[in-house]
């Protein structure tokens, strides 16, 4: 198999281009699987035994709590390849990524807490997913601003890298906290393996909420793409190819 067409996809000019194409079609099936999922889950599937309708908010809760840790990982395993090969794409990989991670996590956190008063009787307790997930906020707020805080865009993708590799650690916390410690959160019903296996959820629930897992990761690949674009074309803007992109634009 040529693999070729992979390690072009390292130079700044050619993932420009692949991403040009690829985007809007990455962003177009992720609104009709998200509007699929939205109008299966709040008028097909049936209200839950023990929460009645107020289940219904997991089909963006979960998706956007799953993404949410998916995007910090990715950060990392990106932090690693810019610091160890020095590669440009990892280090804007890294710096793109976490305004949209932190969107993720703030829907999130925010649904949790519209989620949590009729279960629990309270907005926030601090329990051991939240609080977690709460951290995992911090972490990308924390890259956000130390991105801002270089005049070099190399130095700050670095700093970045170093941070979330550092706070990687919180991932397995965030997703494992429900195992480890005494938790007012319910357990994984889909995320795990007993979950696949075994499906907790009958059909008519299910696979809303796959349609919205699979559209919410799609959404996140095509704004990814989206601003990595936008921060090539800022780190690259005296480059040759940047001119003659914009020359043929006019």
């Amino acid at each position: 198999m040529n693999w070729t067409w992979f390690h072009r996809l390292g130079s700044p000019p050619s993932f420009f281009r692949f991403a040009e194409r690829l985007a809007p079609w990455l962003a177009g099936l992720s609104l009709l699987l998200i509007a699929a999922a939205c109008y299966a889950g709040l008028y097909l599937a049936p209200p839950d035994y023990q929460q009645g309708d107020a289940f219904r908010i997991i089909y963006v809760h979960v998706p956007t709590a799953a993404i949410s840790l998916s995007i910090y990982a990715l950060m990392a395993v990106a932090g690693a390849i810019a610091l160890i090969w020095r590669m440009k794409l990892a280090e804007v990989a890294v710096v793109a990524a976490a305004p949209i991670g932190a969107s993720f996590t703030l829907v999130a956190l925010v649904t949790g807490m519209l989620w949590g008063k009729p279960m629990w009787g309270a907005y926030w307790v601090w329990d051991a997913r939240l609080t977690s997930e709460l951290v995992l906020l911090f972490l990308y707020i924390g890259v956000i601003a130390l991105n801002g805080a270089f005049n070099d865009p190399r130095a700050a993708a670095r700093a970045c890298a170093w941070l979330a590799l550092v706070g990687v650690v919180n991932v397995p916390i965030v997703k494992f906290s429900v195992d480890w410690w005494n938790s007012l959160h319910q357990g994984s019903t889909l995320l795990s393996v007993d979950g696949i296996k075994n499906p907790k959820m009958s059909t008519p629930m299910l696979w809303p909420l796959l349609a919205s897992l699979a559209g919410f990761y799609l959404l996140f690949a095509a704004a990814l793409l989206r601003r990595m674009q936008n921060i090539l074309l800022e780190r690259e803007r005296r480059a040759g190819w940047v001119r003659e992109l914009m020359e043929a634009s006019r």
